[in-house]
């Protein structure tokens, strides 16, 4: 008779060791998650400047916005190529698309980009003086790179 209550002792106790590594594995899958999208927030703000310095270098190459955002690519508006103002176009690194939201310049043009995302942020302080506004932001399609 006492052979059997330690098995199930030891049963119980394995049990309760599984819940306990389950538990674990949930806590880490967490913080692994919010990592993962704490570097999300980094690449989309790297992103998101190169956007806003090759459209104010553009602009300031001639006056005008681009039209689309193949044109900071290659600049061909006075028939010679002029330059690169990016090397290439970028994904939105919350979505993972390259469906950016375009905002419209008021000639027409292309004066910054943002998220399609309706996710909230993470980051809520500590932004560079160009974003200091994201402070407010309730979605990522709120951090707008505009020049």
């Amino acid at each position: 008779m006492c052979r059997r209550r330690q098995a199930g002792f030891t049963y119980l106790g394995l049990l309760a060791l599984i819940v306990l590594i389950g538990i674990l594995l949930a806590a880490a899958g967490q913080v692994s998650a919010t990592n993962t999208r704490r570097e999300r927030e980094r690449e989309l703000l790297f992103v998101g400047h190169a956007y806003r310095v090759a459209i104010q270098s553009y602009f300031q190459s001639g006056h005008r916005y681009p039209v689309k955002l193949a044109d900071l690519l290659d600049d061909t508006r006075s028939g010679a190529r002029l330059s690169h103002h990016l090397r290439q176009l970028y994904r939105d690194p919350i979505t993972g698309t390259n469906g950016w939201t375009l905002l419209p310049a008021p000639d027409g043009g292309i004066m910054g980009v943002a998220s399609p995302s309706n996710r909230a942020p993470l980051k809520q302080t500590n932004f560079d003086d160009a974003d200091r506004t994201f402070s407010d932001a309730t979605t990522y399609g709120d951090w707008q790179f505009v020049y």
